[in-house]
C-alpha cells in the first residue's frame, strides 16, 4: 500500500512517515500543496493524508482540483481545524475521512486500512483466499490459521494482490504500489518477491498472465 502525505510541519511530516513506514506502508512525503496537486493527479497511490494549511496551494484547493480531474484517491484530511465549518468544508471537497491533530497514530492507521479496504471494494475486515486470509484492518496474514511472516515488500504485495483476489493486476500498478517514489527498483526485482511469496503462500497461487500481470487465486484450475 503506498501513501501520499501531505504535511509541511518538519517534525511531525517525516516523524508520521517513519512510523507508516513501520506499518510496512511505501510512503512520499511533500510539504508543498503544488508537489501534492502534481503526484495526487499523476501517480499510483492507494491512499492520501492531506493537511490543509500548505505552502503555494492550500489543501483544500489541492483536494478540489483532484476531484474536478476525476482523481477518486482516498483522501483523509489530516489537521488542527476542528471546527464544523472546517469538516464540512473537508467532505464537501470530496475528503472521505477527517482526522484532527492531536492525533494518536494508531487510529490514523486504522483509518487508512479501513479507506484502503473499502476503496477495494470490501465491507468487512477479513479477507480470505483458499486457506489465506488478510485482516485488512490489523494487516496481518495467516496461512491455515498461523501467522505469515513476510518481508515489507512481500506485504505490499500480497495485500495489493489479496484486496483484489481473482483480478489480474498490472506489473507497472505492482511496482508503484511497492515502491516509494524515489525507488530505483531492479527490472527484475518484482519476479523475486513473487517467487518468495509463492513459497509461502502454496497451494494459494500466484498467477503470471502473460502480458498483463500477475493474479492471486485459490483456484488450482484457473
Amino acid at each position: 500500500m503506498r501513501i501520499l502525505l501531505v504535511e509541511d510541519d518538519a517534525a511531525l511530516g517525516p516523524g508520521l512517515a517513519r512510523h507508516l513506514r513501520g506499518e510496512r506502508f511505501a510512503v512520499d512525503l511533500v510539504a508543498d500543496g503544488e508537489d501534492a496537486a502534481h503526484l495526487g493527479a499523476t501517480e499510483r497511490y492507494d491512499v492520501a493524508v492531506l493537511d490543509l494549511g500548505l505552502p503555494t496551494v492550500n489543501g483544500l484547493s489541492v483536494l478540489s482540483g483532484w476531484r474536478a480531474a476525476g482523481v477518486t484517491l482516498p483522501v483523509l484530511i489530516l489537521t488542527a481545524r476542528d471546527a464544523w465549518s472546517d469538516k464540512v468544508g473537508g467532505f464537501k471537497a470530496g475528503a472521505d475521512d477527517y482526522l484532527t491533530k492531536p492525533f494518536r497514530v494508531e487510529e490514523l492507521v486504522m483509518r487508512l486500512r479501513a479507506l484502503v479496504r473499502r476503496a477495494a471494494g470490501h465491507a468487512a475486515s477479513l479477507v480470505a483466499c483458499g486457506p489465506l486470509a488478510f485482516d485488512a484492518q490489523t494487516g496481518q496474514f495467516e496461512q491455515d490459521g498461523l501467522p505469515l511472516r513476510l518481508t515489507a515488500l512481500e506485504w505490499r504485495v500480497l495485500s495489493a494482490l489479496m484486496l483484489r483476489r481473482e483480478v489480474v493486476i498490472g506489473r507497472t500498478d505492482l511496482l508503484e504500489r511497492v515502491y516509494e517514489g524515489d525507488a530505483d527498483p531492479d527490472s527484475n526485482s518484482l519476479e523475486v518477491i513473487v517467487g518468495r511469496l509463492r513459497r509461502k503462500i502454496a497451494p494459494v497461487r500466484i498467477e503470471t498472465v502473460r502480458g498483463r500481470g500477475y493474479r492471486l487465486t485459490a483456484d488450482a484450475q484457473a
